[in-house]
């Protein structure tokens, strides 16, 4: 498969796929309810621009075009053959098809068949130069190319859209249809066996009709490599709107320790977006109203907004809304406020927002005055107009030519000062609203709607992609691991430079006695073998003496029936905080570090951050200041300042050990002391592949 090398892939590479100089459906039908006769309406679309052949071995045509018995009738072989026939056929024909010379093969068809059938079908395919889109995909679409293989309507627009659900797809392009806008690709992903999600976003990326990419994606097969194709499309300029599901799956399942809690599958694909500078969202409609507001004629340069409404009340709540989505409705500057009050009734207060108390229904002209005036200011990034306006003409239609001009003068403002300009309507596709939309204005039926599209729009334009993550020096020859107990975690981890305290492992209550005369008292007890020692008891601190640690020995044993204890020295450093830091591995995305506040409370306060390993120190770093709980570590009331460079270089180590023992599906440190003077693990355990539980993603 085409790797991600940060130059732009060559979009020549995909003209068998986009636009092909001939095309075959094989299994075409004259019958409507079959996807045979869409797929061969849909290539009988383009035929002025291609060769269109139409195969069904029992005859018949459609539209005057008649049906060929066989692939081997066809005059020569097609760039690209469509296969919509029953899964005990697809194998013949696409060998057929390799056989006669086709390069593209998009195989429609689903059925009971296995992922091993999968890959002989894939197999078959690139073993003669070829490549496969499915089996079990919803076809491909190039509104340019006026190539449309595909069940369902797909308006022309700039939104590149590809999806493993053909349902969803077809949702976004109609909701993408009603806000005036539409797709220039669609690539229905399907199985995946060739041709995947990385390849599809990598095909978009050279398009000059695709300004937006738009994705749903539930298997990311190779991760890595699809942060790397997000990354190129940010430093390409091309915005990647993903949905992804997946988000509820660390509620439902059991881990082994915090990190296999606080490390979904969601939140890595999360982690991710952010690096590569792409937004993760949650629905189709949010990906529907983010790509209006990234398609229109100026984006927000920051995160203030300027409000203008025809009531109070609207108003008032657009600003709730828009600081709710983290955007900033400041307050005008006296100029910038006389600017506005000169369009407005004689004492209406022209705050933000600004109240039109009526202005706009006296002269419609209004709406463009006052939305100038605060465009002008320069004390907005963004505008949003926010009530009645689109609505005038639905009341009296003699009012719909002048509403159409403010219209029009409403679009001219986002040219002249290069400021975008939302508009939220209580209407509905009026003629106003139509002039909007064709300028490239946003125009949503909801204030949230355009609340949320704003902050993303503004999201992605503060984003950029960070270097992918490298090696951070040569690898040891690393032996694996098997045991992943404490005893064994804290050894490996001690030989990466992570510094625990002084200890010793016993089985008995005499052996802990003589152990902590030697390190010397006050001590810690644990017990060997709970993940979670505190909350199964296996814990005991500040033990000051020896009939401290007999009492607490005797307890821990009742309580937990463990065989094995560590004795170690107390360690509690003035200023410490705790911390938490593991490495999970994700089958698509490998080693992901998460870093966070840490001890007991780890999964109740759940203020991480993850990054893929392995981190360099100044990555490391940037993790830990972005915490909520940052303050914390920069000295809180006083405190003095922890040491964040010894904490950046433990989860540095953590990274590459995570690196260099792919037979560890997770490692934990919980909690990791950090002082001023430096950091402690404290405690660490270990998950070896093979005892992966079962409630995880194979």
């Amino acid at each position: 498969m085409p790797q991600v090398t940060g130059a732009p892939p060559d979009a020549t590479a995909w003209e068998p796929l986009f636009d092909p100089r001939g095309v075959a459906v094989v299994g075409a039908s004259d019958n409507p309810e079959k996807w045979g006769y869409r797929l061969a309406v849909g290539a009988l679309s383009g035929r002025h621009r291609r060769a269109v052949h139409l195969v069904n071995r029992r005859g018949g045509s459609l539209r005057g075009v008649p049906f060929l018995p066989a692939l081997s009738a066809l005059p020569g072989a097609p760039e690209h053959i469509v296969v919509a026939v029953p899964r005990s056929g697809v194998r013949q024909v696409v060998a057929d098809g390799v056989a006669a010379g086709a390069r593209w093969f998009t195989v429609i068809t689903s059925g009971p068949g296995t992922a091993a059938e999968d890959r002989e079908l894939a197999a078959l395919v690139t073993a003669h130069g070829a490549r496969l889109l499915g089996p079990n995909c919803m076809g491909v679409v190039d509104t340019d190319s006026e190539l449309r293989l595909t069940w369902g309507d797909f308006p022309r627009g700039n939104v590149g859209m590809v999806s493993q659900s053909g349902n969803l797809a077809l949702e976004a392009a109609r909701l993408l249809a009603r806000a005036g806008q539409g797709v220039s690709r669609f690539v229905s992903l399907g199985n995946q066996a060739d041709f995947d999600a990385a390849d599809a976003l990598e095909a978009l990326i050279p398009h000059p009709p695709t300004r937006v990419i738009a994705a749903y994606v539930e298997d990311f097969r190779d991760g890595r490599r699809m942060a790397g194709t997000l990354a190129a499309a940010r430093a390409a300029g091309k915005p990647v709107l993903l949905l992804s599901a997946g988000r509820s799956e660390a509620a439902g399942r059991a881990a082994a320790s915090h990190t296999g809690a606080l490390v979904s599958a969601h939140a890595t694909v999360a982690a991710v977006c952010r690096d590569a500078g792409a937004l993760l969202l949650n629905s189709a409609g949010e990906l529907v109203d983010t790509a209006v507001a990234l398609l229109a004629p100026a984006l927000p340069r920051g995160r203030r907004v300027a409000v203008a409404g025809d009531s109070g009340g609207q108003g008032a709540l657009a600003a709730d809304t828009l600081a709710a989505h983290g955007l900033d409705v400041p307050r005008l500057s006296p100029d910038a406020a006389t600017a506005v009050a000169a369009h407005l009734p004689p004492g209406a207060p022209a705050g933000n927002p600004v109240d039109l108390a009526g202005a706009g229904e006296a002269d419609l002209g209004n709406y463009a005055r006052v939305s100038g005036a605060l465009l002008a200011s320069g004390e907005a990034d963004a505008a949003v107009l926010t009530g009645y306006f689109g609505d005038y003409a639905t009341a009296n239609a003699a009012q719909e030519q002048r509403e159409c001009e403010a219209a029009r003068e409403l679009a001219a403002l986002v040219t002249a000062h290069g400021r975008p300009l939302l508009v939220h309507s209580m209407a509905r596709d009026t003629a106003a609203l139509s002039v909007l939309r064709d300028h490239g204005i946003p125009v949503y039926e909801r204030i949230e709607q355009a609340a949320a599209a704003l902050a993303n729009a503004a999201l992605w334009q503060r984003s950029s992609a960070l270097p992918p993550p490298t090696d951070t020096g040569p690898r040891r020859l690393a032996r694996p691991v098997t045991d992943g107990s404490y005893p064994v975690t804290r050894a490996l981890l001690r030989s990466y430079g992570v510094d625990f305290p002084e200890a010793a492992f016993v089985h008995g209550a005499d052996e802990a006695v003589r152990a902590a005369r030697r390190i010397g008292y006050p001590v810690a007890l644990k017990a060997m073998g709970p993940a979670h020692k505190t909350e199964a008891g296996g814990v005991a601190l500040h033990l000051r003496d020896e009939a401290a640690l007999c009492a607490a020995y005797a307890r821990m044993a009742a309580v937990t029936g463990a065989s094995a204890y560590s004795v170690e020295a107390m360690a509690a450093p003035p200023h410490a905080v705790e911390l938490i830091a593991g490495v999970r591995r994700d089958p698509a995305f490998g080693p992901v570090l998460m870093a966070g506040m840490g001890g007991v409370t780890a999964e109740l306060l759940a203020d991480t951050v993850l990054a893929l390993a392995p981190l360099t120190v100044d990555r490391a770093r940037d993790l830990l200041r972005s915490l909520r709980g940052a303050p914390l570590l920069a000295g809180w009331r006083g405190a003095p300042p922890v040491d964040l460079d010894a904490a950046a270089h433990a989860l540095v180590a953590l990274g590459q050990l995570a690196c260099e023992h792919g037979e560890l599906s997770e490692i934990e440190i919980n909690p990791l002391l950090c002082h001023p003077g430096g950091v402690l693990a404290l405690d660490a355990h270990a998950v070896p592949a093979a005892h992966r539980s079962k409630g995880d993603r194979p």
